[in-house]
């Protein structure tokens, strides 16, 4: 049988076995929006728990805007034009608003990957457009401390602006519970040390901390902690998207009611359920733009992590047309040789390091299951130096598995990785 993953920008079609193939999970097919333009004029003029946003916006003196960078989907273009004109009939002029793209510790993104995020009208609209940088502190202020401790610094081009409006998109977070809303400060446009604090090992290791869980999830109180001492926001516009990259739903307004209707949205859309875990679960890195480095495709392991059987295989497939990922995590992963050591160390020092999150969350995935990898973007002898056995083909990394586990091996397909929030049916 024939399945196709998301991969790159074109996809993978992967040739499977199909006596062996229990699960294809496929993302729940909610209907997308009719017109996206009318569904955000809609939400903007119609929101959740605030007044509409030309209300919010009279007699402000500036404004900022807080979208996502590069390695999110997220359609700007749509989002942000009919917000841009209800800012400027409301009396602000273009170069009193300020795009701030949240990029965490992603590096920044450059003109042609802005104009490909944002559109041409919002590029040409007279906006200043400008990257967040977590390593520049002198662009930070101090906002507090939370409850356990941790100090936390926000972008002063946020905390300083008149009116302040978060973007984004919302989907299941591998540690956060979901994406969006409050993540949009915390960890977007908050400095180095206080995203190390809020990804420091001792959450990382909570169980709770995982993908769909937002009720105790100690990663997200943090966060909401750090919001809320960055004064909130004064209105939110967050989307939904399908596989095909649709938007299915549009939530502006308050910055929690607004964010947990998207969420409720987004579970239905991503939540899916198996009788029991599958020896071998195939996953990707959910094509372009996630996939763009290894470090984003451990999303996509994660998510098959959730129902591979203790000592399964996770097959992945992920493009990385830009390598491996930011300087800090691919030092790291090149230089270790024991990454279950690495790890252990981390916990018992509470080292904070950049991206050494990431790594110790593809340790937990390790603990459970062996990872193999395709990629055509990164090469075989790095990959093995990336705690992941190199495959020239999906279809080798089965047969491989075939040997392994035998003729009754059974296989769960995630085509949409990351996207996806897959459990396993409770006995």
């Amino acid at each position: 049988m024939q399945v196709d993953l998301a991969y790159g920008r074109t996809g993978l079609r992967v040739e499977l076995p199909e006596r062996n193939v229990k699960h294809v999970l496929q993302l729940p097919d909610l209907p997308p929006v009719a017109e996206p333009e009318a569904s955000t004029l809609a939400a903007l003029t119609q929101p959740i728990g605030t007044p509409p946003l030309a209300q919010v916006a009279a007699g402000r003196r500036d404004a900022v805007i807080v979208v996502s960078d590069l390695t999110r989907p997220v359609p700007n273009s749509v989002l942000l034009p009919p917000m841009l004109e209800i800012l400027t009939d409301a009396g602000l002029r273009p170069a009193d608003i300020v795009i701030l793209v949240a990029t965490g510790l992603h590096r920044a993104n450059t003109e042609a990957e802005l104009t490909e995020m944002l559109g041409t009208q919002v590029m040409g609209f007279g906006c200043r457009i400008e990257n967040h940088d977590a390593r520049n502190l002198s662009e930070h202020r101090l906002v507090g401390t939370t409850d356990s401790g941790c100090s936390a610094s926000v972008d002063v081009r946020y905390l300083d602006a008149d009116l302040r409006i978060l973007t984004g998109l919302v989907e299941p977070h591998l540690m956060a519970g979901y994406s969006g809303g409050r993540k949009s400060i915390c960890p977007g446009i908050c400095d180095a040390d206080s995203i190390m604090a809020f990804h420091r090992p001792e959450l990382i290791e909570d169980d709770r901390a995982t993908a769909g869980n937002l009720d105790d999830n100690p990663v997200d109180a943090e966060i909401s902690q750090v919001a809320q001492m960055a004064g909130g926001a004064d209105f939110i516009v967050n989307v939904t998207i399908n596989a095909r990259r649709q938007v299915t739903g549009v939530f502006a307004g308050d910055m929690a009611q607004a964010h947990r209707a998207a969420v409720e949205r987004a579970y239905a859309q991503s939540a899916v359920t198996i009788p029991e875990p599958t020896d071998v679960v195939i996953s990707c890195g959910g094509g372009y733009p996630l996939d763009l480095v290894f470090y984003q495709g451990i999303k996509g392991m994660d998510a098959a992590n959730r129902i591979v059987r203790d000592g399964g295989t996770i097959i992945m497939a992920q493009e990385n047309s830009h390598g491996v990922g930011g300087p800090e995590f691919t030092e790291t992963m090149l230089a270790i040789d024991d990454l279950h050591a690495l790890v252990q160390q981390a916990l018992a020092e509470d080292m904070r390091q950049i991206d050494l999150w990431q790594i110790h969350q593809s340790e937990r995935i390790q603990r459970r299951a062996r990872v193999m990898n395709y990629s055509t973007g990164v090469e075989r002898d790095i990959q093995s130096r990336l705690f992941v056995t190199p495959i020239e083909s999906v279809e080798q990394g089965v047969a491989l598995c075939l040997e392994h586990y035998g003729p009754d091996m059974t296989i769960a397909v995630m085509p949409d990785g990351p996207y996806l929030l897959p459990f396993v049916q409770q006995q």
